[in-house]
């Protein structure tokens, strides 16, 4: 599926005007810091734009803020397709990041342990 420009110019506007719960999850995730993985920020698939995506274990993290309250039944359209290509999604909230991180962090190294070690 070719990427509209707009999208690509938008993701990378997304990247220079980070949330403050984005940025305090990116000084967590970027460079391998967190469990050696390799995330991308406001990453496009298939026209969707994910706030942090990891390629090897196909997951997809979504920080939630104000905006995602009017948008509750698009973003459950948009992670049922992504879904039905693989990917796992995790969802936190901007009020989860800024005031609860080690809960925070906590549920996602869990998630990461269950996709890579999945229960027989």
């Amino acid at each position: 599926m070719r990427v509209k420009k707009e999208k690509v110019y938008f993701a990378r506007d997304l990247r220079r005007n980070q949330t403050n719960s984005e940025l305090i999850m990116w000084k967590i995730l970027r460079n391998r810091k967190f469990t050696g993985l390799k995330f991308r920020r406001q990453y496009l698939i298939d026209g969707y734009i994910i706030d942090f995506y990891c390629s090897k274990l196909k997951l997809a993290i979504e920080i939630d803020g104000l905006i995602h309250l009017k948008k509750i039944k698009e973003d459950k359209l948009r992670q049922k397709d992504l879904e039905d290509k693989g990917i796992k999604f995790i969802r936190f909230t901007n009020k989860d990041i800024e005031f609860d991180l080690d809960n925070v962090l906590g549920k996602l190294h869990n998630f990461i342990q269950q996709i890579n070690f999945p229960s027989p």
